[in-house]
C-alpha cells in the first residue's frame, strides 16, 4: 500500500488534510508534497488509460470499417 495512502477513504477535504498531516507526522509543507504528488500520479494514470480507451475505440472503428468493405466487396462478387 502506499505510504501516504489512508487506510479508509476519506468524505470529505478536511478529512484528506489530516489524513496527509498524521502521516507526516504534522509537516504541513511534506503534507503538500504528498498530495501533490499523489493528485499527478492520479492523473498520469487517468490519462494513461483514456489514450488507451482511445487507441481501443479507433481500432474497433478501423475493424467495423474493415469489416463493412468486406462484406460489400463480397455482395458486389455474387451479384
Amino acid at each position: 500500500m502506499d505510504r501516504w495512502a489512508p487506510t479508509d477513504p476519506p468524505d470529505t477535504v478536511e478529512e484528506i488534510a489530516r489524513s496527509y498531516l498524521l502521516t507526516s507526522e504534522g509537516d504541513a509543507g511534506m503534507a503538500l508534497r504528498c498530495a501533490i504528488s499523489d493528485a499527478l500520479a492520479d492523473l498520469c494514470e487517468a490519462e494513461r488509460r483514456t489514450r488507451r480507451q482511445d487507441r481501443l475505440i479507433s481500432r474497433g472503428f478501423v475493424r467495423a470499417a474493415l469489416h463493412e468493405a468486406t462484406r460489400q466487396e463480397q455482395q458486389r462478387a455474387t451479384a
